[in-house]
């Protein structure tokens, strides 16, 4: 089987002190590709030596709205040079955060536009994050027009994911599914159409819970897949098929 991990930090820094294994695990696991979103202007450097020093390694450059403190008006002119010069998979990781009380909502939507603007602008798919925003993040999409992308780590209704899939969206599932008692999360996989569905770990966070309270790793991505498969009553091979054919051609990769 061939994976595609469609959201993992691999640049961080809880990945410095064996970055290649990480990837040669991951690779033994069958993930031969995964997209590396960026959180910060800072941070884009490292994530294209990261990027650059693998294959099968794909950035997005964006600007996370958690890290709203270190965002400057400037980094989104300097993001338009990055993506010019670089051509990235994406763009991302950006979006909306309305759990984190102290994050200016005003400023978030600054950003956040302005990176729906660059999206459409160079035709690039979006990585999103909308926590406890997804209507916003909904809205926002649909008022830009001409977009595509994923909103990862997904914890909207069933509802909302059919509005994400119309407006040419789809639907980002980790560690978070593989838990008893994430029973909405599992009803949604369980029913979704699977063209609409990509697998992500969002390593070193949101750990599976076979490795709860531990650095999450690509490699876990089977763990997501068995239960993706277990869940939906197929085989993992069938899943596995599908949703890295949905993220090669969400993000522009080749077949490996």
């Amino acid at each position: 089987m061939q994976l595609v991990d469609s959201h993992c930090h691999l640049d961080a820094d809880a990945f410095d002190i064996d970055r290649d294994a990480v990837v040669a695990r991951a690779h033994a696991a069958g993930v031969q590709q995964q997209v590396v979103p960026a959180i910060t202007a800072a941070s884009w450097p490292k994530l294209q030596q990261v990027c650059a020093a693998s294959p099968g390694l794909f950035p997005a450059y964006g600007l996370h709205p958690m890290f709203l403190s270190e965002h400057r008006d400037e980094h989104l002119p300097l993001l338009r040079e990055w993506i010019e010069r670089e051509s990235p998979a994406a763009i991302g990781e950006c979006g909306l955060d309305f759990f984190v009380e102290d994050l200016d909502p005003e400023r978030q939507r600054f950003f956040f536009q302005g990176q729906l603007d660059l999206a459409r602008e160079f035709q690039l798919p979006l990585v999103v994050h909308a926590r406890r925003a997804v209507d916003e993040v909904i809205l926002r999409i649909r008022q830009t027009g001409q977009l595509r992308g994923v909103v990862h780590s997904f914890s909207g209704s069933p509802e909302q994911a059919q509005q994400l899939w119309k407006l040419g969206f789809m639907i980002g599932l980790g560690g978070p599914l593989t838990y008893p008692r994430a029973n909405r999360l599992r009803t949604l996989v369980a029913q979704m159409p699977l063209e609409y569905l990509l697998l992500e770990t969002d390593a070193p966070d949101q750990p599976d819970a076979g490795i709860r309270g531990q650095r999450n790793e690509p490699a876990r991505l089977a763990a997501i897949l068995e239960t993706v498969a277990e869940l939906r009553g197929e085989t993992p091979v069938a899943i596995a098929a599908q949703t890295s054919a949905n993220a090669r051609r969400l993000f522009g990769m080749p077949a490996t």
